[in-house]
């Protein structure tokens, strides 16, 4: 701490010369000065607090308003007249007339997604959000699956690729014959047999954009929003022509209608209408292909396996022994196998394994030769392993928690 006016010895006593009245003065005024430069820091450096906590209460302040303020809602325009905008609340689907600004006016368009407050007036305009939700099932790079990753399957890969691949890539053929390509197809069959594999091939054999979908992705807790993600996913696929759409478990939302009144069961069969529509509308699809899967075929409702929407409903059954034998020998390419491996065996052994059975225990046979300290895999690391998989499947996981 500098030293204060009082510390200096001010001499005005009579025997004091005047030399030393103003070096005493000097001195006075370097300590004042000293202390004036102390208090101006510290003033510095109070208002730089000052500063902080001031932003700190702006921020705070702001943050209370808003917890105070009322919830935004999300509502589609449904039209513009001369009185204002019609929209239509998202959740309960209730309509209204709302008065709109001029400068409102000008960015507004129908379909436009707005924020409404509690006496529906409109607050702003949301993005589009076509493209964000849809866009994350578009697949940007081609599986690496080929026709010739797939066995026992030669008569449905006709048939997809004349119904599917083949519009896309030559579609002046079916101009020629004077006939329209079949809208879609429908995969059927037993869990494992290669019903996504070959949506994956077809993928990987087009330059078409891929769009994979589950069904259960397109059933959702509030009204209409499952129907306007379908909406939004052919919207995508009208925009990337040539597009294929891929709907993996399409049961999910495509079961036969029943009488039941619940909220849910009437959003799932709002979102089926939908898709309804957009499959087989007034509009033309243009270059648009769709690829369905199911395994629960007798599940599905009439409305949706007619011709128009799928023209072609392909059964892909479990492999024969000739098909098996294909497999196994596909998932053993990339595998260090000893020259005593008989497939054909391997194929009369694993009489009711499906593609992916088979794939399981070409995994587990690996397994055993590594348990064994070796790079090759042999017959019996085969039977070993299809015993053991055979095993799995009789004996359930307990799922007792304690």
């Amino acid at each position: 701490m500098t030293d204060t006016v009082d510390d200096v010895e001010m001499p005005y006593d009579d025997g004091a010369s005047k030399q030393e009245k103003i070096e005493s003065l000097e001195e006075q005024l370097d300590v004042l000065e000293s202390q004036n430069e102390e208090m101006r820091d510290k003033l510095l450096d109070a208002n730089a607090e000052n500063n902080k906590y001031q932003q700190k209460l702006e921020r705070l302040t702001h943050e209370n308003k808003k917890l105070k303020q009322s919830p935004l809602f999300v509502a589609t325009v449904q039209e513009l007249t001369e009185d204002g905008a019609i929209i239509k609340q998202h959740g309960n689907n209730q309509e209204a007339l709302t008065d709109i600004t001029d400068e409102m006016r000008e960015q507004l368009e129908a379909d436009d997604r707005v924020a409404v407050n509690n006496s529906l007036s409109v607050v702003k305009l949301l993005d589009d959000e076509t493209d964000v939700r849809a866009r994350v099932m578009q697949v940007e790079a081609s599986p690496e699956v080929g026709y010739g990753d797939i066995g026992g399957l030669d008569e449905q890969i006709r048939e997809v690729r004349e119904a599917v691949e083949q519009p896309l890539m030559n579609a002046e053929q079916f101009d020629a014959v004077g006939i329209d390509p079949p809208s879609g197809v429908l995969l059927h069959g037993p869990p494992g047999t290669g019903k996504t594999m070959l949506a994956k091939a077809v993928a990987n054999q087009t330059d078409a954009t891929f769009i994979k979908m589950a069904g259960s992705e397109l059933v959702h807790k509030f009204i209409g929003e499952g129907a306007k993600l379908v909406r939004d996913l052919f919207e995508l696929a009208s925009q990337h022509q040539p597009a294929v759409i891929f709907i993996d478990e399409i049961d999910a939302i495509a079961a036969r209608r029943t009488e039941s009144k619940t909220s849910g069961d009437a959003e799932v069969q709002r979102t089926m209408m939908q898709l309804l529509s957009e499959m087989d509308g007034f509009d033309d699809r243009g270059e648009v292909r769709i690829i369905a899967a199911t395994n629960r075929f007798d599940m599905l409702d009439q409305a949706i396996l007619r011709p128009g929407r799928f023209d072609r409903l392909i059964e892909v059954p479990e492999p024969n022994e000739r098909g098996r034998e294909q497999i196994f020998k596909i998932h053993t390419r990339s595998m260090t196998v000893a020259d005593g491996v008989d497939y054909g065996a391997l194929a009369a052994m694993a009489e009711d394994a499906s593609g992916a059975d088979i794939k399981a225990i070409c995994t587990e046979a690996g397994m055993f030769a590594i348990r064994d300290d070796r790079t090759d895999v042999r017959m019996e690391d085969f039977e070993r392993a299809y015993e053991k998989t055979q095993a799995e499947e009789e004996t359930p996981p307990d799922r007792t928690f304690a």
